[in-house]
Formats: C-alpha cells, sequence, structure tokens
C-alpha cells in the first residue's frame, strides 16, 4: 500500500503555486477527459497564456479567483504516481488571505515554498517561511520558479538560495530542499531540465516521492482525546476519539486525564468491528473494564507516562482576525477536543517578519505572529506542539461573535500554575453577609460618558447606605487616580482597566459586600468577563441609556467638544466604539426619569432578588 504525503504550496503573490499543482497534475496524468475539455475552455476565457493551456485554473476554482487570477481559498487536490499518494493544497499568496494559508499548512508534512526567480525573497515569502516553521512543517522544498524568464541563471539562483538558507536557518526544519524550475514548462518539475547542467539535484516530483516524513507521534506514548461518549444502550458505553500517538492494544491500562482514574482496555472497536490494537491516526471506541467518570475533552493517557496537565502556557500565536488580540479580554481556547475558557495575560513580543526581531506589543493585529502567555479557567490535558501537533494545537474563539481570532501552539506550561493553589480559610462570603444581615452583589452601570452612570450611582449608595446596608462605589474616574493610574484609553488599556476593576469587585462581593461599579465599559465582552466571575444572581447589569446627542449636550466635563477638536483620542461614542448590552437586567432612559426615579427602579430590582 502506497503511504501518503501531505504538502502545500506557498509564496508570494503570482510566483506560480497554482500552474505548478496544475502542472504536477497533468504530468501525472490526473485530468479527466472531460476536465481536459473544461480546462480548454476555461484557459480561452480566463487564460493568461494565450492560445496555450492554462493550468493554474485546475486549480482556481472559484469563479472570484478566475476573474482576479489569484488564489483566494485553500484548495486541495489528489493525484498519485507508481511510488506514493499525495494530498496538496494550494495556498492564496496575497496577505489578507494569510489565515487560509495557516489553515493548510497545518496538517502538512512539507512545504513547497515557491519564490518568483526575477523577484527573490519578498516580505510575503518571510511571512510564510515563519509560518510553516511555527505550525511545525519539518521538510521545506524552495522551489525557485520562473527560472526560464532569466535564462536558467546559476548565479541568480544560488543567490536566491543563500538569502533562503540564511533566513531559514535557526527555523528547525529536518531538510531544505532548493530546486530551479518553470512550473509553466515542467522544467524540473517532472523532468529534468537540459538548461540546467549545473543543477544535479532531483525534480520536484522524484524529490517528493522520496522524502521521509514519518512522524515522531507513532513512537510516542498512547494519547487519546475523548470526542464523544457513545452510549446507545445500558449494556454499552465507549470513548470514540482519533488516536494522536502512540498505541494502544487490549488489555492494557489507560488514565483518564484530568481526573486521574484508571482501567483496562476491555476493546477496541472499529466500524468492522473488534480488533486487537490501535494505532496513531486510528479512528476507535474504546471500552474499559469497568464504570469510570469520562467526558469530552478528556484525554485517554498512558499509564506509565500520563499526559500532563496546566492552566496556563506559554504560546505562538498567528492572529487571523481583524479585530486585535487584546490581553485581558476573555476567549475560549478549543484545544484538541476540549473547549475552555482563556485570556492572554501577557503578550511577550511580536515577531518582526523581515528581520525576525522580537518587538514589543500591546496587541496583536491581523497577520501578526507573537508569543504569548495563556490562563485557562479549568486545567487541561496537553502536549508542546512540537512533541504532538493534535495536542499542542488550539485556536481562540471570539465569546461574544464565535468568529476564530488566533491559531496557536503551546511551547510548554508554566510551571508555576501547578504550584499555586486556593488556601483554604474559615470564614467565607456566606459568614461575612450573614455579619451585615445583606446579600452581596454587584450593581454595575454601564453607558457613555454623560449618560448619568455616576449620579444615579452615587445616588444609589446613600440610599443603600442610609438604609443600613453596606456597600462601596467604583467609579471609573477615581479609580484611574490609582489602581489604574498605569493605563491609557487604547482598547487594551481599557479591556485591562475592566478586569483590574472586575476582580477587585469580586473581591468586594465576597467581603458581603454590596459594590457598585460605575465604568462606561463599552465592549461587551468584558463586561460578560465580568459576569462570569459572579455567582448567579449576584451581577445586576444597569444599562444606562442616554443618546448620544443628549451625553454631548450635558457634557459637563467639556469631554466631547474635546474629542470633537481632536484633543482627546479613542473616545467613546466618537471614535472608539460602544457596545450596547443585549440583554442587561435593568435599562434605564434618563430623557424620560429623573435619578430620584432610576434608583427606585434600581432598588426594586435588587429588593426583588433578595
Amino acid at each position: 500500500m502506497l503511504d501518503a504525503l501531505r504538502f502545500i504550496t506557498c509564496g508570494s503573490v503570482d510566483d506560480g503555486k497554482s500552474t505548478l499543482i496544475g502542472r504536477l497534475l497533468y504530468e501525472s496524468k490526473q485530468i479527466f477527459e472531460d476536465h481536459y475539455q473544461e480546462l480548454e475552455k476555461a484557459s480561452g476565457k480566463y487564460g493568461t497564456q494565450g492560445k496555450e493551456l492554462d493550468l493554474a485554473l485546475l486549480v482556481d476554482g472559484l469563479q472570484a479567483e478566475r476573474e482576479q487570477g489569484i488564489t483566494i481559498d485553500v484548495a486541495y487536490r489528489f493525484f498519485s504516481t507508481e511510488n506514493r499518494k499525495f494530498i496538496v493544497a494550494d495556498t492564496p499568496g496575497h496577505e489578507q488571505y494569510t489565515r487560509n494559508m495557516a489553515t493548510g499548512a497545518s496538517t502538512a508534512d512539507l512545504a513547497v515554498l515557491l519564490i518568483d526567480a526575477r523577484k527573490g525573497l519578498l516580505t510575503q515569502t518571510k511571512r510564510h517561511s515563519r509560518i510553516v516553521s511555527m505550525l511545525g512543517v519539518r521538510h521545506i522544498v524552495v522551489a525557485v520558479n520562473k527560472m526560464d524568464m532569466i535564462g536558467w541563471d546559476e548565479a541568480a539562483f544560488n543567490a536566491i538560495v543563500t538569502d533562503i538558507r540564511a533566513l531559514v536557518e535557526n527555523f528547525g526544519f529536518a531538510s531544505v530542499q532548493a530546486i530551479p524550475m518553470s512550473a509553466l514548462t515542467g522544467d524540473n518539475v517532472a523532468f529534468h531540465c537540459e538548461q540546467t547542467p549545473w543543477y544535479t539535484g532531483p525534480s520536484l516530483l522524484e524529490y517528493l516521492e522520496s522524502v521521509d516524513v514519518s512522524k515522531p507521534e507513532a513512537i510516542q506514548p498512547f494519547r487519546m482525546p475523548v470526542q464523544y461518549v457513545n452510549r446507545p444502550n445500558s449494556e454499552f458505553r465507549g470513548y470514540c476519539g482519533c488516536v494522536a500517538s502512540g498505541s494502544i492494544n487490549v488489555g492494557d491500562s489507560i488514565r483518564v486525564v484530568p481526573g486521574g482514574a484508571e482501567a483496562k482496555v476491555k476493546s477496541v472497536v472499529i466500524w468492522q468491528g473488534e480488533q486487537p490494537t490501535a494505532n496513531t491516526g486510528d479512528a476507535v471506541t474504546i471500552t474499559l473494564d469497568r464504570e469510570v467518570d469520562v467526558s469530552r475533552g478528556q484525554v485517554l493517557s498512558s499509564v506509565d507516562d500520563p499526559i500532563e496537565i496546566s492552566d496556563q502556557f506559554e504560546a505562538s500565536v498567528l492572529c487571523l482576525s481583524e479585530h486585535h488580540l487584546v490581553p485581558g479580554r476573555p476567549y475560549l481556547i478549543k484545544l484538541h477536543t476540549a473547549q475552555v475558557g482563556v485570556t492572554i495575560s501577557n503578550i511577550k513580543f511580536k515577531l518582526d517578519i523581515n528581520q525576525g526581531s522580537h518587538l514589543a506589543a500591546s496587541t496583536l493585529e491581523l497577520n501578526d505572529i507573537g508569543e504569548v502567555t495563556l490562563y485557562t479557567n479549568l486545567p487541561v490535558a496537553f502536549e508542546s506542539y512540537k512533541q504532538c501537533k493534535t495536542l499542542g494545537a488550539f485556536i481562540l474563539i471570539d465569546r461574544m461573535t464565535n468568529e476564530t481570532v488566533a491559531a496557536g501552539m503551546i511551547n510548554f506550561a508554566l510551571r508555576r500554575a501547578s504550584n499555586v493553589h486556593w488556601q483554604s480559610v474559615e470564614i467565607n462570603k456566606a459568614a461575612r453577609a450573614t455579619l451585615k444581615s445583606q446579600k452581596p452583589a454587584c450593581i454595575w452601570f454601564t453607558g457613555l460618558s454623560g449618560s448619568g452612570k455616576s449620579t444615579i450611582a452615587n445616588l444609589l449608595e446613600k440610599r443603600l447606605f442610609v438604609a443600613g446596608q453596606h456597600t462601596y462605589l467604583l467609579d471609573g474616574d477615581n479609580v484611574r487616580h490609582g489602581l489604574n493610574r498605569d493605563l491609557g484609553f487604547t482598547e487594551a488599556d481599557r479591556v485591562e482597566n475592566i478586569r483590574r476593576v472586575a476582580e477587585v469587585a469580586k473581591l468586594m462581593v465576597d467581603a458581603g459586600l454590596i459594590v457598585i461599579v460605575s465604568f462606561i465599559s463599552p465592549f461587551r465582552a468584558e463586561r460578560e468577563y465580568a459576569r462570569s466571575l459572579f455567582q448567579e444572581g449576584e451581577f445586576v447589569e444597569v444599562f444606562v441609556d442616554t443618546p448620544l446627542t443628549e451625553c454631548e449636550a450635558r457634557d459637563v466635563k467639556g469631554l466631547y467638544a474635546k474629542a470633537r477638536q481632536g484633543k482627546i483620542a479613542n473616545f467613546t461614542g466618537l471614535s472608539s466604539p460602544y457596545e450596547r448590552p443585549d440583554s442587561p437586567e435593568i435599562q434605564l432612559n434618563t430623557l424620560n426619569c429623573s435619578p430620584d426615579q432610576c434608583v427606585q427602579t434600581i432598588l426594586s430590582e435588587v429588593i426583588k432578588q433578595q
């Protein structure tokens, strides 16, 4: 049985990636007659080679791609020779589609990096080199394309090879093979070129047929993330998943991580029936000899060498979203089959694509590559990405929009995470609340500057104080004079501002207080993060819904006027967005209600929850 090689073509725009794949399909005789006829018609309409076949159109299947002559999406093609099967991903070269290129690289064993011989190394060439290295691709072919357009100049080829080898010297590739070629004519793609007597290496197809891409996962300890618990009836309980590394036999002992329960494998089931063993890459259902608590996201692991768990990591990430990655903002992390809450606690640096140097950064923008520290709200089982791609690769998801905002690779766990534990205390929140004869709560005011938040919040605290309640008011302006005086008004600083205040408010509620928080808090994600820190019924979101025109008309502090004049940057409602709450517990319209009436509305809601 022939083994299969998964590879990608990558590089900058118009370097010939689609043409190269079309050439490989053509030379391996993978084009059927009807497809060939369709190609002839498409070449006449969309082709760039005159009367000749435009092989790039075999891959550029979208109409937008054919009309523009570019690749937008990842296109997968299958072909084979007598020696090997191939799965190739044609990935886009345009910077705005870098996220699609990363998708193709994530499952590849080898990357064919195309370089236009006339242009040499470009920024996107360097970016793609770093991404395939970061994603664990161990083998790279430097395909110096369009050599026919520079007369098969040996010196030009050698200069490009010298530049690329200097670039990737520390990228950790197991092999780097440089090949001069012309995808358009097929020279050195499927057959040797008579124009390059100075090149004695293999053609591209010869190299692809022979390169050793055996994976280290096969010789590592057994790991299988549980994807689904299969219980069709009371007599059968199986754990479904794909073996990420190692192998497992009937009778072997396994450990469930996280959790720690141990059991022996009773059977290994595939769709044809039972089998004695399962190996890396096999999709199986495993049954155990006794009932244990196992659920999706946990990992069945070797007892002798169990998988690690942690809740803090150092990781490399590629930003895939036009919305910046911001420290302190809550996201979801999808790591193998586990999905838990996560926060970027720190951005250590972002990479300079051209020089490879480390740059200071407070946020990561679209296509930025950076190194970050992550904190998950629950411990998860993991391997470093270098040890096992399946158990070390993750994506970050925006909680509000479900957009995939980043792809990442775990480098290692931060060991201090496993050394820090909750200290048990005997006086708890319930005891402190009983002493004060009240139910602690966080009443969170949000709204535009000038909406009336501070006025209503201050009046509310006075009413509660007179009633004998124990309170504390956290006001946005006041907190910025102390706790948050080091923060500005960028998106990243606003996120950190709310994160700190939310944590302080949580401590105050734990102390048994009714804490009143009055902050613009413009982003839904941060308000939802604040809510997540409290128990059900403890968090009351109050949206002071005052129109922007009214807030500007009030402008007690003169801030809107200065913002209109360009003297205040990132001003909420004008140059920075305000995201209205979707379903606040209380919504106040200050145009129709006086501050006293607003306070009475809040008190009625709070009393209802007591």
